[in-house]
């Protein structure tokens, strides 16, 4: 019986990408006049593409920018300083965040948390969609010294909540960091779809938060007839 729902962050419980699109339009307008007349197109479109959907370290990130666009000695480094100073205020959640963890608090399942990523700027992140309180553990890689898809980290969170492999299912968006990392552990896994075309060999997915629910009384029920088949 799965007891324990175990969350990735971005793409999963945050919509990381219209967050971004909104923080980094905000940010043109805010730096505007100090970004030598670069147009707000040529800013914002080549930063998403260098952001590789975050998967670059952001340092990186703003350099290349200010380098390519000739943005101006030192406008990296106050960029990159407002991006983590700043993000937090433009976060977005999935549609029905907050219903369906609250819906799954109720149906008595324990939930935590697993995320890459620095520990102050993803717990910042955490804070502002309003969900910190929800989680039984949270785990940050900064925090923890390790990152997904290592094992050591999905043992960590099933520890502190005194949950078995086979009592636990995560959800995430990443193909490896996420499913195939947590079936390596036993755990049932649930992969976040970003969109109704992605194809992949999860054995259960979602397009959409809401769907969660269901999709775990499904999978409770299935095992119940099957213990009581034996």
């Amino acid at each position: 019986m799965i007891e324990a729902v175990i969350f990735d962050l971005d793409r999963t419980l945050l919509d990381r990408d219209a967050s971004v699109e909104h923080f980094i339009s905000h940010q043109f307008y805010r730096y505007e006049k100090s970004l030598n007349s670069v147009s707000r197109e040529a800013f914002t479109s080549r930063f998403t593409e260098l952001d590789e959907h975050g998967y670059r370290p952001k340092d990186q990130v703003y350099q290349q920018l200010a380098h390519e666009l000739a943005l101006g000695q030192g406008m990296e480094e106050e960029l990159y300083r407002d991006y983590h100073d700043s993000f937090k205020h433009y976060c977005i959640p999935f549609q029905g965040l907050k219903e369906v963890l609250l819906q799954l608090i109720a149906n008595k399942y324990h939930l935590g948390l697993i995320t890459n990523g620095n520990g102050r700027f993803q717990m910042d992140n955490i804070q502002a969609l309003g969900i910190h309180s929800f989680f039984k553990t949270i785990l940050i890689s900064e925090i923890e010294g390790v990152k997904k898809p290592d094992p050591t980290i999905f043992e960590r969170a099933m520890e502190r909540m005194n949950q078995p492999p086979g009592a636990c299912v995560y959800v995430g968006d990443h193909m490896e960091n996420d499913v195939q990392a947590a079936v390596k552990m036993g755990m049932e896994a649930i992969w976040k779809k970003a969109n109704k075309e992605e194809e992949s060999t999860a054995s259960h997915s979602i397009l959409h938060l809401t769907e969660l629910p269901q999709l775990l009384q499904k999978l409770n029920t299935k095992e119940e007839r099957s213990c009581y088949s034996k």
